[in-house]
Order: C-alpha cells, then sequence, then structure tokens
C-alpha cells in the first residue's frame, strides 16, 4: 500500500497530546459558535456547503472530478451533536472507486484539506472510508485521522503540490 505519512517520534506526540484544544491566548477557555452563529440555517446548510467544496475535487489519475466518479456524495456528510466546548461534529463518508485504490490515502487528505482552508470556523472532521469499500480502510482512516500524520504530510513539497492540484478551483 502506498502511504504518504510518516509517524512523529513519539515524544512529539505526547506533547502534542497535551496542549489545550480551546484555550485562547490568555489561557481562558473559549466556547464554539452555534450554526447560526457560524452564517448557516441549519445542519443541512452547513452539510451542503461542504459538500459543494468537496464535488470540485479532482481526482489525482483522472480529469474527472469526485463527484463525477461517486467517491464523494451528499449522503455521505454527516453533521452529529456538538462536543461539550460547542464544537460541531462533522464525518465524511467517501467511497473509492475501487477496493485496493493505492490513492485513497490521497484523495482523503484531499478532502481534509479542502474543508480545513475553506471552512472558517472550528469543526471537529472526522473522514471515514466507506465501510467495505476498501482492502485496507482501517489503515487508511487512522492515518487521514491523525492530525501529526497530516501535518507531516503536507510538509512534503511533492505531495502538497499534489494535493493543491487536486483541490483548486477551476476558473
Amino acid at each position: 500500500m502506498l502511504s504518504f505519512f510518516r509517524k512523529k517520534p513519539s515524544e512529539e506526540l505526547v506533547s502534542a497530546s497535551s496542549s489545550k484544544a480551546f484555550t485562547g491566548p490568555d489561557g481562558a477557555v473559549l466556547r464554539g459558535l452555534t450554526l447560526q452563529e457560524m452564517g448557516y440555517r441549519n445542519v443541512n446548510d452547513l452539510r451542503e456547503t461542504i459538500y459543494d467544496f468537496l464535488r470540485t475535487i479532482r481526482d489525482p489519475e483522472k480529469p474527472n472530478t469526485l463527484e463525477d466518479l461517486h467517491v464523494v456524495y451528499e449522503e455521505g456528510i454527516f453533521v452529529n451533536e456538538p462536543t461539550p466546548g460547542n464544537v460541531n461534529v462533522v464525518r465524511v463518508e467517501f467511497n473509492p472507486t475501487v477496493p485496493h485504490c493505492s490513492l485513497a490515502t490521497l484523495i482523503g487528505l484531499c478532502i481534509r484539506v479542502k474543508i480545513e482552508q475553506n471552512i472558517n470556523h472550528n469543526l471537529k472532521l472526522d473522514i471515514f472510508i466507506k465501510k467495505g469499500a476498501h482492502t485496507t480502510e482501517d489503515e487508511i482512516n487512522k492515518q487521514i485521522n491523525d492530525k501529526e500524520r497530516i501535518a507531516a504530510a503536507m510538509e512534503n513539497p511533492n505531495l502538497k503540490q499534489l494535493v493543491e492540484n487536486c483541490i483548486k478551483d477551476e476558473d
């Protein structure tokens, strides 16, 4: 399996996981915004907004979009209950074109980066391959939901350029 991610040393993982996720510069705990405060009418509005961003991602191997290939679909975007800190939880499910797709990890990375670049408020983002759709879905799901691996992958200039080419908006 082709993997673009490298593991961080365990001491880096411990220091990264011990920081507080929802504190301001003065150490005060920040409260997340409601959907309405973020400018969405309801859960469906947020779901449609996310889908509008994802549908334009281009497949790394083909000239088609992920929507054209039915890799992403509106029914695969779930907005779950907010966390206790009122951070909205969004789960995105995608379906690779074949069960042994070698670019599923890259597609998951493109989905994550596209959402993070276009949604400017705090979301907890979970990205998963549709259950049973890939031979190594558990390993890929773990990779594309690991913040340290995502950060390390995006430090690679070649991979970063590939992701940017896939997610750029066409004129």
